[in-house]
C-alpha cells in the first residue's frame, strides 16, 4: 500500500532526511519512533506531499510521486495521492468557525464533491463511532483536546482514506485524554485501517503496530517485527531510546 525508497530531505545544508525506505502493507499498522529530531514528522510530510523531498520516490497503491516530476507532474500525482491518505495532525488543526459537523464535512463537499445529505450522514456515523455523537454542533473551542483531536480523526475518516497517517496524536493531551484517542486508534488498527503512526506512546506501539521502525539523525536505525525490536533491540539508539521511556 505504502512503498518509500530512498528518500531524501534537505533544509537548506542541512540533511532532514537521508536515504529512507520503508513499506507497509494493506491492513497494517507501522509506528515510527525515536529520539526528538530523526525526522519522522518530515518523513510524514513528505508521503501526502506536505514537504518536497530531493531524491527517491514515495508510492502509495498505484499512484507515485517522484523526486524529479516537474510542477505540473508534481501537483497532478498529489491530487491523486491526498485523496487516498489521511493526515491527522498533532494540533488537531480544527476550523475554530465551524462547528464539528461543518469541519467533518468540509473537505467531501468541497472536495469530493458529495451531497451535503451524505455528508452530513456520514459524519453522524463517524462521531458515532469516535463517541463524539452528542457533540455534533459544538465548536471546538467548546471541546477538550482529546475531543478535539477524536473529531480529527473522524474529519481524516470522512474522505475514506486507504492510508492514515498519525503525527504524534497523543502528545499535546493529558493521560486522559491521551488515553480517548488511543482507544479510537486501537479500534481503526482492529478493523483493517492502514496506518503510519509517529509517536511516544510505546504502550500504543505495543496495542497496535505489526512493525517498529526506529528513526534517529534523519535514517532509520532499525526495524522488524514490534515485539522484536522491543524485547532485543539490536542499535544502541533504540536500547538508549527505549530505556529513558521506561519501556523495558
Amino acid at each position: 500500500m505504502i512503498e518509500v525508497q530512498g528518500l531524501c530531505k534537505r533544509f537548506g545544508a542541512v540533511d532532514v532526511l537521508s536515504e529512507l525506505s520503508l513499506s507497509v502493507d494493506k491492513g497494517k499498522v507501522a509506528a515510527i519512533i525515536g529520539p526528538s529530531g530523526g525526522g519522522k514528522s518530515t518523513f510524514l510530510r513528505c508521503i501526502n506531499g506536505l514537504e518536497s523531498f530531493e531524491r527517491g520516490h514515495v508510492r502509495v497503491g498505484d499512484d507515485v510521486l517522484v523526486s524529479s516530476d516537474s510542477a505540473r507532474q508534481r501537483a497532478e500525482r498529489l491530487r491523486a495521492i491526498r485523496r487516498k491518505v489521511g493526515f491527522v495532525f498533532q494540533q488537531f488543526n480544527l476550523f475554530p468557525h465551524l462547528d464539528v459537523i461543518g469541519n467533518i464535512v468540509e473537505a467531501p463537499l468541497r472536495v469530493l464533491g458529495h451531497e451535503r445529505a451524505s455528508a452530513v450522514g456520514e459524519a453522524v456515523r463517524l462521531l458515532e463511532r469516535v463517541g463524539l455523537a452528542d457533540k455534533k454542533s459544538a465548536l471546538p473551542h467548546e471541546l477538550s483536546g482529546g475531543q478535539q483531536q477524536r473529531v480529527a480523526i473522524a474529519r481524516a475518516l470522512a474522505m475514506r482514506p486507504e492510508v492514515l497517517l498519525l503525527d504524534e496524536p497523543t502528545s499535546a493531551l493529558d493521560p486522559v485524554m491521551a488515553a480517548e484517542v488511543m482507544s479510537v486508534i486501537t479500534e481503526l488498527a482492529s478493523a483493517g485501517q492502514t496506518m503510519i503512526v509517529v509517536t511516544h506512546q510505546l504502550a500504543l506501539v505495543r496495542a497496535i503496530a505489526d512493525t517498529v521502525h526506529v528513526f534517529a539523525g534523519g535514517r532509520r536505525v532499525e526495524y522488524g517485527p514490534t515485539a522484536a525490536v522491543f524485547e532485543s533491540p539490536a542499535h544502541d539508539i533504540t536500547r538508549a531510546f527505549l530505556h529513558k521511556l521506561q519501556a523495558w
